[in-house]
C-alpha cells in the first residue's frame, strides 16, 4: 500500500508538529549524552535551514519538534551563502554559482530535508559510538500541520508537558531537554527558539513578557497552577490526542483553506476519508 504523501502547506501561518520515534526496544534508548547530541543537532541545523523553531521535547525513545518553515524568497543570495558556509565550516572552500545557490535555496526551505538531516546525522553518530549498524529511527517522521496562534500555543503546551506527564519532573523547567527547560537555562531562547506565535495580543509584548505568558499558559493547561480552573486542564487532556493523531489543527477557516490543497493530493475516492481525519482545535 503506497504511503500517503506528506502534507505541506505554503500558508505562512502553517507550522508543523514533528514526532519521530526510535526503532530500538526500550523506553530509555536516548540517554543523557544522546539527548544532548540530538539537541545540539537540532539547534545547529536550525541556524542552517530556513526554519523558525517554537519548541521541542526529547524523551527516552522519541522527540517532538514544533517549527515553521520560512519562505525561501525572503532570504538573499548572500544569506544563502552564509548558511552554506555554516553547514560546511570555514575550512572548506566553496565556489558559488547560480545553480548551486538555487539548489541550496530549495533545500534549506524543505521540512523533510531539515528533519531527515537531524535524524540521519544522529543515527551515524550513535551507530559509530556504540559500534552498530542498521536503522535507529522507526519509519519516517510524522508531522501534523498546526496553525500559528492559539492552536500553536496549545500544541506547544502539549509538547512542554511531555516530561511532566511521563512523571520525570514536576515542572517543565526542571527538564533540560524540553524548550522551557532550555529557556530556563539560556534565557528566552538564545537566538534559537522563537516566541513569535502569531498572537495579536502578544505583538507588543517584550520577550520576557511573552515567556512569562507562555509559562502561565503551560502551567494552566497542565494543572500546575492551582489558581486555574481544573475544568480547563481536563478539557485540554481530553484533546491532547489531536496534537499527534490529526492531519491538521487550527481554526475553521484555516482547515477549510487546507482542504482545497489536499483535494489535489489524494485520489478522488480517498479524499473524503483523508479529509475526515482533520480536526478543529
Amino acid at each position: 500500500m503506497p504511503r500517503i504523501p506528506r502534507l505541506l502547506i505554503s500558508d505562512p501561518k502553517a507550522a508543523y508538529h514533528v514526532i519521530s520515534r526510535t526503532a530500538l526496544p526500550g523506553h530509555n534508548v536516548l540517554g543523557l549524552e544522546e539527548k544532548d547530541h540530538l539537541l545540539h543537532l537540532i539547534r545547529w541545523l536550525s541556524q542552517v535551514y530556513f526554519v523558525e523553531v517554537y519548541g521541542f521535547a526529547i524523551m527516552g525513545n522519541h522527540f517532538h519538534l514544533l517549527c515553521r518553515m520560512l519562505p525561501e524568497n525572503q532570504f538573499s543570495d548572500e544569506e544563502v551563502k552564509q548558511r552554506i558556509r555554516l553547514y560546511y565550516g570555514q575550512k572548506r572552500k566553496i565556489f558559488f554559482y547560480e545553480e548551486l545557490i538555487k539548489k541550496w535555496r530549495a533545500r534549506l526551505g524543505n521540512l523533510s530535508r531539515y528533519v531527515q538531516e537531524i535524524k540521519q546525522r544522529f543515527s551515524r553518530w550513535y551507530n559509530k559510538r556504540v559500534e552498530r549498524k542498521g536503522y535507529f529511527w522507526a519509519d519516517r517522521f510524522k508531522s501534523v500541520i498546526v496553525e500559528t496562534g492559539e492552536a500553536l500555543l496549545n500544541c506547544l503546551a502539549y509538547i512542554e508537558l511531555n516530561p511532566v506527564r511521563a512523571g520525570i519532573v514536576e515542572k517543565p523547567e526542571d527538564y533540560r531537554w524540553c524548550s522551557l527547560g532550555y529557556r530556563a537555562r539560556k534565557g528566552t531562547g538564545e537566538n534559537f527558539l522563537s516566541l513569535n506565535f502569531g498572537l495579536a495580543s502578544w505583538e507588543k509584548k517584550t520577550e520576557k513578557e511573552r515567556l512569562k505568558l507562555l509559562q502561565e499558559f503551560v502551567y494552566g493547561k497542565g494543572g500546575l497552577d492551582k489558581t486555574k480552573r481544573l475544568s480547563d486542564t481536563k478539557k485540554f487532556n481530553y484533546r491532547i490526542r489531536y496534537f499527534t493523531e490529526s492531519l491538521i489543527i487550527g481554526s475553521k477557516k484555516f482547515i477549510n483553506e487546507a482542504r482545497i490543497n489536499f483535494k489535489k493530493i489524494f485520489p478522488k475516492k480517498k479524499t473524503k476519508v483523508a479529509l475526515s481525519e482533520l480536526y478543529l482545535l
